[in-house]
């Protein structure tokens, strides 16, 4: 039996990355994969790549680590949230080095391989052609096809949207991992996919994870984060900014 970890959407929260790595470990994880969102939004992103980079897993970019390059910019979020976020930006990029920023930069945005003969997989952030398009658990059979069903696969395994979900059409796999960092689903837990195939029959799962969110609120608060009671709610409710502002 192999087993593979998908994670994605940390955030910056180290805090329950810890909690994830614990639950690793019991599951005797073979292979990992992170897709992408590691440092931006959260107290620690420092500490939240340091961790990511201990892991010896594979690892995409997503939005979150380009806007830590380049910054945000007009149309990729609600205008009224541009210039917000872009002072959790330069917040973000100060806890870093060039050499983090560097290692961000250079992430591949897609993963293809194999875990045995009978299941090829394809790994993005949000979509196969763009870091930021969004594919709702909720999407038309067509739209998920045209968006993310691009290549020949059994499964296909994205994040982005904080909601985790399995679904099946057209004898295809399609998994969202949800978010280690920031949940959106109303469950203050980080989330994470786990996929164990025999080379025969495959199991996936979404794994739901507890961690300390009231330490997390505690170092919003501790290291000045701009907007920290926004995201203090947004850790503590586990949904969106959008729906707590």
């Amino acid at each position: 039996m192999v087993k593979i970890a998908f994670l994605s959407d940390i955030h910056g929260n180290a805090v329950a990355l810890e909690s994830v790595m614990a639950d690793l470990k019991q599951q005797h994880i073979d292979q990992i994969v992170v897709l992408g969102d590691l440092c931006f939004r959260g107290p620690e992103p420092k500490r939240a790549l340091e961790l990511v980079q201990e892991l010896d897993a594979k690892v995409i970019k997503g939005n979150a680590d380009l806007w830590l390059v380049r910054g945000v910019q007009e149309g990729e979020v609600p205008d009224d949230l541009v210039e917000l976020m872009n002072q959790e930006w330069e917040w973000c990029k100060q806890e870093l080095t060039v050499q983090d920023l560097d290692y961000l930069a250079g992430l591949p945005e897609a993963l293809r391989f194999s875990l045995d003969e009978s299941l090829k997989v394809h790994a993005f952030h949000a979509t196969p052609n763009s870091l930021f398009d969004v594919v709702w658990p909720d999407a038309s059979p067509q739209q998920v096809a045209e968006t993310l069903l691009k290549e020949q696969a059994q499964a296909y395994v994205y994040g982005h949207i904080h909601l985790p979900y399995v679904r099946y059409l057209q004898g295809k796999c399609v998994i969202n991992t949800g978010s280690v960092g920031l949940p959106f689903d109303g469950l203050a837990q980080a989330s994470y996919a786990l996929v164990e195939t025999d080379g025969q029959s495959c199991r996936v799962c979404i794994r739901r994870v507890p961690y300390d969110v009231e330490r997390v609120a505690q170092l919003y608060k501790s290291k000045d984060y701009p907007l920290a009671e926004l995201m203090i709610k947004v850790v503590q409710e586990g949904k969106s900014p959008l729906e707590v502002m």
